[in-house]
């Protein structure tokens, strides 16, 4: 029988959909995202875990370490029940690479890690927890988290450096984070802040996600800078002032969907945070958290603090 080209073409694209359809019905039991505690110096650090297919045999992913943005791993190695990957240094005070080695136990990961410093450390991880949405959700009523007095309902982690001058929230220094006393799950938050040039601060939402705050008036947008879900999410434009103006953040975070409007502008709209940033306080996802601003990094002033609980679901 003779085959012309029209009818081999065919062929090949049944072959091509049936092949897909095996890869797409083989999901490794690797895959997925993973909340990581790493026993680390007599402190439980949070972490976190991405592993997905590339291609059809390939395993990839992304890490977050206790501190720093996502990064990639270029590729997650299977041999002998156990999986390896290694992760360059970012942040951390070395030069050498981190190697992680662990097995899937059950529903759980357990591996060890070894640091840049040579010294080896435990693991764990357990599968992130879907968080639900709610569409057209009810909001109740709006409170000031900052009082333009004194610092009640917040708490340093630290030596403080925070003070309140003539109904401002100032860190003139870099010192401690801010973690206010009170936790939530979802809701709309207001602020108003500055920064003085170069300065480099961050909210984090729960005390988990961090929305940047930093010097980057007239930079491309991105993760890393003014606005961005660090190292997770990018604004879609820049729409950072200068140094030293007043500007707004006005974000609403319902499960893991958030909405950020900066000075006015919707810049991330409706997105999904896949995992906790760098300098999460835990990774209980499914939990309330507090909000918690970063101070110990540069310099910042707040004049208005506000958040809207969203109301449950009757």
């Amino acid at each position: 029988m003779k085959i012309n080209k029209t009818t081999l073409g065919c062929l090949f694209c049944l072959f091509l959909t049936a092949l897909m359809g095996v890869y797409a019905q083989s999901q490794d039991p690797l895959e997925g995202r993973w909340n990581l505690t790493i026993s680390q110096e007599g402190k439980d650090l949070p972490a976190w875990l991405e592993i997905s297919h590339s291609g059809t045999s390939t395993l990839i992913g992304r890490f977050t370490y206790a501190f720093g943005s996502a990064r990639p791993i270029a590729e997650v190695r299977k041999l002998g029940g156990k999986f390896y990957f290694s992760i360059p240094p970012q942040w951390e005070p070395g030069a050498a690479n981190m190697e992680f080695e662990a097995a899937l136990n059950g529903a759980r990961l357990e591996g060890t890690m070894v640091y840049v410093d040579g010294n080896t450390y435990t693991w764990s991880g357990e599968r992130t927890p879907t968080l639900p949405y709610i569409d057209n959700p009810s909001w109740g009523k709006t409170k000031k988290l900052f009082n333009g007095k004194n610092l009640e309902g917040w708490k340093a982690m630290g030596e403080n450096q925070w003070q309140v001058k003539d109904g401002i929230l100032v860190s003139d220094k870099s010192g401690a984070n801010l973690v206010s006393e009170e936790k939530f799950t979802d809701f709309k938050l207001h602020v108003e802040f500055r920064y003085p040039e170069g300065s480099n601060s961050g909210l984090y939402l729960r005390g988990r996600y961090e929305v940047q705050i930093a010097d980057n008036a007239g930079l491309e947008p991105s993760s890393l800078l003014f606005g961005g879900i660090y190292g997770l999410l990018s604004p879609n434009e820049m729409v950072a002032k200068k140094a030293n103006e007043w500007q707004t953040f006005d974000i609403a975070l319902i499960g893991r969907r958030v909405t950020v409007v900066a000075n006015g502008e919707t810049i991330i709209n409706e997105q999904n945070i896949l995992g906790m940033t760098g300098g999460a306080l835990d990774n209980h996802e499914s939990e309330p958290g507090p909000i918690m601003i970063q101070g110990d990094h540069g310099a910042v002033e707040f004049r208005s603090i506000e958040i809207t609980p969203m109301l449950p679901k009757r």
